[in-house]
């Protein structure tokens, strides 16, 4: 059957934007554009100039395009990057001394973490970019598979009943995607992370055996 850890190990990621040799060779410099970038297109970007993102970091426009070919570009590896580092946390929060469902509960409570902060115009702008959506659905389509594999794991050890974990999955899987929409926020009592993991919380429970 495998640990946890086997299982997700076992799930293929989605590829990267950027690959691991240029990732690799970013300098310090780089890294800390990309870093500032996130927190500019937190407020919005399809307006943003690359010659106004390099006024706003005080940089050189040639440094910006020695990262990307433009700023559509740059929105990809910045939430690429973002999803990758949310992505580490939640792996490093599995462990294979936990139950299914624990881990379950563990992996998207770090995974919504991705989420916490999405801003109405981020995710306004976000839905008018194919390929950012492309992005966005080859990662939740990575989350909902790990899920799966957990409750799959979950329903051999007899911790729940054999339900479609397909179904299930997709469906905790998916609120925090759905929640950060930027018309869904402003609805929320919580922000689209605490909603979510609330979600999961009543979800997960009405699952586990007595």
């Amino acid at each position: 059957m495998g640990g946890m850890l086997q299982r997700l190990r076992g799930v293929p990621a989605p590829e990267p934007v950027l690959s691991r040799e240029r990732a690799d060779a970013l300098t310090v410099r780089q890294r800390e554009i990309l870093d500032e970038l996130g927190r500019i297109f937190d407020k919005g970007f399809v307006d943003v100039t690359m010659a106004k993102l390099a006024s706003q970091l005080n940089c050189s426009l040639r440094t910006l395009y020695g990262l990307a070919e433009g700023r559509n570009e740059l929105v990809l590896m910045v939430v690429d990057r973002n999803l990758r580092n949310v992505g580490r946390a939640a792996r490093d929060a599995i462990h294979d001394d936990m139950t299914a469902i624990d881990a379950t509960r563990a992996y998207l409570g770090a995974a919504t973490v991705a989420v916490q902060n999405t801003t109405e115009e981020f995710a306004r702008d976000m839905a008018t970019l194919p390929a950012g959506l492309r992005l966005n659905a080859s990662h939740s389509d990575y989350l909902v598979d790990v899920t799966r594999s957990f409750l799959d794991l979950a329903v051999e050890q007899g911790e729940i009943d054999d339900v479609d974990t397909a179904a299930v999955a997709r469906m905790i899987a998916g609120l925090g995607r759905d929640f950060a929409r930027a018309e869904v926020i402003p609805t929320l009592r919580e922000s689209p992370k605490k909603a979510a993991d609330d979600m999961v919380d009543v979800v997960l429970a009405g699952l586990r055996r007595t």
